[in-house]
């Protein structure tokens, strides 16, 4: 499988000349077209910093980042902007959803500025809806409906435009348990049936055991990954809590 995102010697400072944090120490590594790839550490060891550098909300320091032939540290702003258009979908813990509309209507909005006919938006809209089983609540509004529901919709909403990459911050941090399994269970549906490759930072075990592949972060460096292979989830939760155990817990 070919290399899709190339991510090469990438630092990133924060602060003044008197007070510089480093929160991205020289880390390198690829992506997969079509994995499922898992960042984990402590607060403060740079996932999510090293997730902004990724889908080019935050520059870096120093160092490349790849997506095939293109450098987007190169990139103008203008140019950063079309390329997340183009190629990147988010889903991000707060949901980020327009309480005034309805669930369906939100996803529709993520699909207005392409230039198709409106039957072919509706069909994929109901598409979505129904891979996600959020069908019964698409006339609902955000408020009237749970966080699992909501944080599905927003699934749809980054995957209907049809991203080459969706990146994820803490999807399931605001979630029970049983909303959170029935979300990283569609993510594993959405990697497998629409072979979306997926970029997930979380701090949570039972999340990140549904990835096939996770970078441990620890003050701002990788120092350590792991391959699920086909190894049987639950064998692989318990790789990740040992792992864990090193970095300082799962803060």
């Amino acid at each position: 499988m070919k290399d899709y995102i190339r991510v090469c010697d990438v630092e990133k400072y924060y602060g003044t000349d008197k007070t510089v944090t480093k929160a991205v120490d020289r880390v390198s590594f690829t992506v997969e077209r079509g994995e499922f790839i898992g960042v984990m550490g402590a607060s403060g060891s740079g996932k999510t910093t090293l997730l902004n550098m990724i889908s080019a909300i935050d520059r870096v320091t120093a160092g490349h980042i790849f997506y095939e032939n293109t450098d987007i540290t190169e990139l103008s702003e203008d140019q950063i902007a079309k390329f997340r258009k183009d190629n990147l979908g988010f889903v991000f813990q707060e949901y980020n959803l327009l309480d005034t509309l309805t669930l369906e209507e939100n996803i529709m909005l993520a699909m207005s500025l392409r230039k198709e006919k409106k039957g072919v938006i509706e069909k994929e809209c109901r598409e979505i809806l129904r891979l996600l089983e959020i069908e019964e609540v698409k006339d609902q509004f955000p408020y009237q409906v749970s966080g699992g529901q909501k944080q599905r919709c927003a699934c749809a909403r980054a995957l209907v435009n049809h991203p080459k990459l969706i990146l994820a911050d803490e999807p399931t941090g605001a979630l029970d348990s049983r909303a959170a399994q029935t979300l990283l269970e569609t993510f594993t549906r959405m990697n497998q049936e629409q072979k979306a490759t997926i970029f997930m930072v979380t701090h949570d075990a039972f999340s990140a055991s549904y990835c096939s592949r996770i970078l441990f972060l620890k003050d701002g460096k990788i120092f350590h990954e792991l391959i699920r292979g086909e190894k049987p989830r639950r064998v692989f939760l318990n790789e990740i809590l040992d792992v864990l155990s090193l970095t300082g817990g799962e803060g």
